[in-house]
């Protein structure tokens, strides 16, 4: 994308926060709004890009020469039959940009490249017993070469970064993983940022992974988009993220709306941690108490093999344990929308839905405007696509997943 080139100024029109300026100087911003546009929209004319953002008509065409020029945009077939010339919708090229994301879970690691558009082109997931610096580094320069194999020579000019999702300070979390304490440590004192930058020669970001999970549903979600919801993703723990205003709110040390820790009443009325009633690690152990095999909870999110009583269990305790958390969190913020997702099959967290709604309102909830809860859209890979989606965002968007670390 190109700066400069000074245009006349026009007002009014303009959605509140996606205002453009016509200002020397600005053309990134305009760059990065109008695709902001598209991709929350789809496929826009000129016209609807000008009003949407109070730019001149101008500036507009200017720009979307631009950006079809940069092949980041293609024309869409006219649309006839008003008065004057024929509209013609632009949209986003999926070839225009490819991006990585590396997911580091406590069971898994997973690298995904995608398309400008968020869907996945490649990929590929390696299972391990516990996350190591030294396992996540072979597992990224084994897997990222065939992964570039599924581009042609040109695409792979375009892959614009790496975004890394992972849970911070892992070494915190040995006692649960079952990992040696002095492996663990090694996290400590490598900068896995700055060794994947050297490797694969891209700009780096890190980001939470249930955050970046979160920045996922907010890039390439479906369906309605709320400006304010606080997500949930139920993984090995569960995690979450918050998104205020149509932007996600990372905080101060980029691990803000981590549910994990919030105290919520356990089945027993005693007072627990969220993750310890609602993570997928209470189901798996429930499971090895019981004589059952839980290695496959990590193996496919599709199919989980669990027997009725066991997973009725669970799944009252995680309803309850989310309800007190979202009536907590909304006394606190008003959201409109809460949002659930995770590793696991679709119809479990459908099920999910329903029974945190159902005990959500069976708690009192003078004073509380009680938000809506739904299903994420993006599913399973939404730490790997949330992670693909940081560098994206840092390079096309006007901050919707804000300011990551970068390397």
């Amino acid at each position: 994308m190109r700066q400069g080139q000074e245009t006349a100024e026009r007002s009014g029109g303009a959605e509140p926060g996606l205002r453009g300026s016509n200002q020397s100087g600005m053309r990134a911003h305009n760059e990065r709004l109008v695709l902001s546009l598209v991709r929350r929209e789809g496929a826009l004319a000129k016209s609807d890009i000008a009003r949407m953002t109070g730019l001149s008509a101008q500036t507009v065409s200017v720009i979307m020469r631009e950006l079809e020029r940069d092949g980041l945009l293609r024309r869409g077939e006219p649309i006839r039959g008003r008065i004057g010339q024929p509209s013609v919708p632009m949209s986003l090229a999926p070839e225009g940009a490819y991006f990585l994301g590396l997911k580091i879970g406590r069971r898994s690691a997973e690298l995904v490249l995608i398309d400008f558009l968020g869907r996945p082109v490649a990929s590929r997931r390696r299972l391990y017993p516990y996350p190591t610096p030294d396992a996540v580094v072979a597992f990224t320069a084994e897997t990222l070469p065939r992964l570039m194999e599924s581009l042609s020579p040109e695409s792979r000019t375009r892959v614009g970064g790496l975004g890394i999702a992972m849970p911070f300070q892992l070494w915190n979390w040995v006692s649960y993983v079952g990992a040696p304490q002095a492996e663990m440590d090694a996290w400590r004192t490598r900068d896995i940022q700055s060794e994947l930058a050297a490797l694969t020669g891209l700009p780096v970001h890190v980001r939470n992974d249930a955050t970046a999970a979160c920045g996922a549903e907010l890039v390439f979600g479906s369906g309605a988009r709320p400006k304010d919801f606080l997500y949930f993703y139920f993984a090995y723990f569960i995690g979450g993220g918050l998104v205020l205003n149509g932007h996600l709110f990372a905080g101060r040390t980029g691990n803000a709306a981590g549910v994990g820790p919030m105290p919520v009443p356990g089945r027993d009325g005693q007072m627990r941690r969220l993750l310890n009633v609602a993570s997928m690690s209470v189901l798996a152990e429930a499971l090895e108490q019981a004589g059952e095999p839980s290695a496959a909870l990590w193996e496919d999110p599709g199919r989980w093999e669990v027997s009725g009583p066991i997973l009725e269990e669970w799944l009252e305790g995680a309803a309850a344990g989310l309800a007190s958390a979202i009536l907590s969190a909304a006394a606190l913020v008003e959201m409109e929308t809460v949002v659930i997702d995770g590793w696991m099959p679709p119809a479990i967290r459908a099920d999910i839905v329903r029974r945190t709604h159902a005990a959500l309102h069976r708690l009192d909830l003078s004073g509380i405007e009680p938000p809506l809860i739904r299903e994420g859209t993006v599913g399973a890979q939404a730490r790997a696509l949330g992670a693909a989606a940081i560098p994206l965002s840092q390079r096309y968007l006007v901050e919707a997943m804000g300011a990551g670390q970068e390397s």
